[in-house]
């Protein structure tokens, strides 16, 4: 027994002078940095440092959205893009519109995963099994669930141009994107896809102002399920998926689908799941603004309550092998043990995820937020120290990323 203790305490004597150590780096601004390591089978707190302070997230936020809309719609929900006719069809000729209704679907032909059906396909498909010929009417987009800017205020005006920093829309189409940059208006660039395709196959579009006759719905595109955006979000940090997650919620559980009513249910969501929100600010879904605060205690909270879900710890990178923690404690112990959300901006480096189980299962809750740090790769490498030491683990992290 008395060995036990012995032990214990060299243990947590050792995590201590780790955490005096990283808090005592040149990298580290220690006033501006928070620490979070929580044991999920007891709740004790092996390392803790500024667990409360306030601090700009960056792109862990993507966790708590992600955490928000799987825990409301599960993992096998899919968006269902609505199209109609308005107007019938006679002798070949489409009378009206076509509709389409969108459903804030980030994925739409999207280049990357999940992918789905090509929509413009299915539409023009969807016209010829109608005989369709020609379209008096034109092709119409109905955004009205989807209110308020597509590009969120407090972005910086640096990033709007290229494409991790393109909006969010109600219809979104090809990542709004166009190679790197961003792509102001999706919709107008699916209508020039679409009209070429009705061309080809000999359909004309007069574009020509029409009575508005009854919906008559023709299809409906589907995406791939939640749960694979939602990795493909987490894995690639794609900021336009994470913004669209946001307006799902608020389109789902609010009042329409804009940014601002999704930060509004989220917050309200996580304060009646009886997190700490003390000094939370949430603004967007991505992490791209600087003004979203949240605490290290907040961001363990959402983890702690995630924990149990078979998908959401298997959206996070895995540390020496995928995505952004792919260089991250590479060739040490921890290497496929910690799986973790990593944030980044000038002068900001933050982490939050788990340490696994050989079966993959969440052990510990790991939150590590940097801001106004001096030297990125310096910063990485004591962290790196940091977690060898916490876990007891020995071996040489690499020290870049």
């Amino acid at each position: 027994m008395l060995l036990l203790l012995l032990t214990l305490a060299t243990f947590l004597t050792v995590q201590a002078d780790a955490l005096s150590d990283f808090t005592g780096s040149r990298s580290i601004n220690a006033p501006k940095t928070s620490v979070l390591v929580i044991d999920l089978k007891t709740g004790k707190e092996l390392v803790s440092h500024n667990a409360d302070l306030p601090l700009i997230p960056a792109s862990i936020m993507k966790s708590v959205t992600t955490a928000t809309l799987l825990d409301k719609v599960g993992s096998k929900f899919r968006y269902g893009t609505p199209v109609y006719t308005t107007g019938r069809v006679k002798d070949g000729v489409l009378e009206g519109d076509i509709l389409i209704v969108a459903s804030g679907d980030p994925s739409i032909n999207t280049r990357n995963e999940p992918q789905s059906p090509d929509i413009v396909s299915e539409i023009v498909e969807r016209l010829k099994d109608l005989k369709v010929k020609t379209v008096r009417g034109d092709i119409v987009i109905d955004e009205s669930d989807f209110p308020g800017p597509s590009v969120n205020p407090t972005w910086a005006s640096g990033d709007l141009p290229h494409s991790y920093g393109t909006g969010s829309h109600g219809f979104n189409f090809e990542d709004n994107a166009s190679g790197k940059r961003s792509v102001s208006d999706p919709s107008a660039v699916f209508k020039t896809r679409l009209r070429a395709a009705l061309t080809r196959e000999g359909i004309t579009l007069l574009g020509e102002e029409t009575d508005k006759g009854a919906r008559h719905k023709i299809g409906e595109h589907r995406s791939a399920t939640v749960d694979e955006i939602m990795r493909s979000c987490m894995m690639r940090s794609d900021n336009q998926f994470a913004e669209a997650m946001l307006r799902t919620v608020g389109m789902k559980y609010g009042d329409n689908g804009s940014t601002a009513t999704g930060a509004e249910e989220e917050t309200k969501y996580w304060k009646h799941r009886k997190a700490h929100m003390e000094g939370v600010k949430i603004v967007d879904g991505s992490g791209l603004s600087r003004s979203n605060r949240v605490t290290a205690r907040f961001m363990a909270d959402v983890l702690d309550h995630m924990a149990g879900n078979p998908y959401y710890a298997s959206f996070f990178p895995l540390a020496g092998q995928e995505g952004t923690l792919k260089n991250f404690l590479a060739g040490t112990g921890l290497e496929g043990e910690i799986a973790m959300k990593t944030g980044s901006m000038s002068g900001i480096q933050c982490y939050a995820g788990y340490k696994l189980d050989e079966d993959y299962a969440p052990t510990h809750i790991v939150v590590v937020m940097m801001n106004e740090m001096s030297n990125r790769g310096a910063a990485r490498a004591e962290l790196q120290k940091l977690l060898l030491k916490t876990f007891g683990v020995n071996g040489d992290a690499d020290t870049e990323e």
